[in-house]
């Protein structure tokens, strides 16, 4: 697990992960679950494999979670090891992630056998079974070419029968010193058509467990989409693509109806990268969720267009919602036309406003460092932080992911490292306006703002009783933000 994540005390579940482990269940394979994200070292699987002795050894990464797409570095290297130690016990090593898609020729060194690309659940048990049918594997290259031209001469005549590996879309392997990657697979248009993902495979207890350390009350994820159309340039989107499906309301209530009964959980976090984009699907989702008699309260990402639309934030405060994270990412409308973001600042201030009145907390992604960005820029980000109070704030720098318009612009710039290491790392990797140290200090005084401003807000409100500690840590962030500002001015000359 990432080490902000151990600190937080807010782990969830390998969604991405259990819906994979449920597809193939559902075709008659015997699958069990090593979840990393309850361990502390890759090498906790060590004792696993040599007592259940798997022929194939999937390591499936979660790709509703947005650490992923950053490709931290330690996730790398423990991925590296679980590898290593796979090959160890003979098995046949699948990975299934960004970073592994991103740099396949580094995974497939390390020793793993195929990587998947692209959406996973449909190619994994394609290749799975194609495996299963050639235990052999494709080393064998004789027996290989004589089962590949069977294939071929039986192939018109029974479409059910396996196709070659080649020919066995979203994967990437190695054969003798050539990589070969083929053809994409096509997205899932029906995403209901998939099983409900193998909850029962996780530990879910000791989930809540650690959650008891965060003194927040539990929440479960879930996805009800796939996908986002939008062309934000600094956005990745390598598992899931530019287009956007979603299951239908109906087979969402029957998720969270499942979830309720069978593990007395009411809250949860909807993981989608745009949460109800389609017409009409959170009004059928709140009017399914009254029939149902599910009292239930969540959390989304949105964009602040989105949420104006109809009555897209009436729908969505009866139907429980409890917070939106808005991509707000600068207070100034130049830079969010850099970003492609496609959003203004007055929707913002729209948005967080009518959510607000309506009883929904609202926060804030910002992001800093990007391509042109100004003092004057960085100060309307703080203003807009100071004016809108929304009631969370996570700040970051730009961080170029591959195959983006944005890496493109700035990868001659990138150094040795190209990745984080942690999510707390917050390392600018290319040339920004000021430089790394800056960007830093920038982060912790953008949040002592943002505390001050809040805790003077309850003040003046006289939310005293409610909001003391708040309140009490006015003696911290005055003076402490006061003096980060003083650093900010001498470090701006420093590149």
């Amino acid at each position: 697990m990432d080490a902000k994540q151990w600190q937080n005390q807010m782990p969830f579940l390998p969604l991405g992960t259990i819906y994979a482990a449920s597809l193939l269940r559902k075709n008659n394979y015997k699958t069990s679950l090593f979840d990393v994200g309850l361990k502390e070292s890759p090498q906790e699987i060590k004792p696993v494999l040599e007592k259940e002795k798997p022929q194939i050894l999937v390591i499936y990464d979660d790709g509703f979670n947005y650490l992923t797409k950053m490709c931290l570095t330690n996730m790398r290297e423990a991925c590296f090891d679980m590898i290593a130690l796979g090959k160890q016990q003979g098995c046949t090593v699948i990975i299934s992630s960004s970073d592994a898609t991103d740099h396949s020729k580094k995974y497939l060194e390390k020793g793993a056998d195929y990587i998947i690309y692209g959406e996973g659940e449909e190619t994994l048990l394609e290749l799975v079974t194609c495996l299963s049918e050639n235990k052999e594997g494709i080393n064998k290259k004789q027996e290989t070419r004589q089962l590949i031209r069977k294939r071929e001469e039986i192939r018109d005549e029974n479409p059910s029968i396996l196709l070659p590996f080649r020919e066995i879309s979203g994967i990437i392997f190695k054969e003798k010193d050539s990589i070969h990657k083929t053809k994409p697979r096509k997205v899932l248009n029906t995403l209901d058509d998939l099983p409900l993902p193998a909850w029962d495979l996780v530990d879910v207890e000791s989930y809540k467990l650690i959650w008891k350390n965060s003194k927040q009350e539990f929440a479960l994820n879930l996805a009800t989409t796939r996908g986002c159309p939008y062309h934000c340039n600094w956005c990745a989107k390598p598992i899931y693509g530019q287009r956007y499906n979603s299951h239908s309301p109906k087979r969402v209530v029957e998720m969270i109806s499942y979830l309720s009964k069978t593990h007395q959980v009411n809250r949860f976090w909807m993981c989608d990268d745009i949460f109800g984009l389609k017409p009409n699907w959170v009004q059928e989702f709140r009017d399914l969720l009254q029939e149902n008699s599910l009292n239930i309260s969540y959390y989304i990402q949105s964009r602040a267009d989105l949420l104006l639309k109809e009555d897209t934030i009436e729908a969505l405060a009866k139907s429980g919602l409890e917070e939106v994270w808005i991509g707000a990412e600068s207070g100034s409308q130049k830079i969010l036309n850099a970003m492609d973001k496609g959003t203004t600042i007055a929707q913002i201030e729209e948005s967080t406003k009518l959510l607000q009145s309506k009883g929904v907390k609202v926060a804030f992604f910002i992001q800093y460092g990007y391509l042109g960005e100004t003092k004057e820029d960085i100060n309307k980000t703080i203003a807009l932080i100071k004016r809108l109070k929304p009631d969370n704030i996570g700040v970051s720098v730009s961080y170029p992911l591959p195959e983006t318009p944005f890496y493109e612009k700035v990868k001659d710039q990138l150094s040795n490292k190209t990745n984080w290491r942690d999510s707390d790392d917050l390392a600018l990797l290319f040339k920004g306006t000021f430089n790394q140290e800056y960007y830093r200090k920038l982060q912790r005084y953008t949040h002592k703002e943002f505390r001050k401003t809040q805790g003077l807000t309850y003040l003046k409100k006289g939310k005293i009783i409610t909001n003391l500690r708040a309140i009490a840590l006015l003696g911290y962030y005055i003076p402490s933000a006061f003096m980060d500002k003083i650093s900010l001015s001498k470090m701006e000359n420093l590149k």
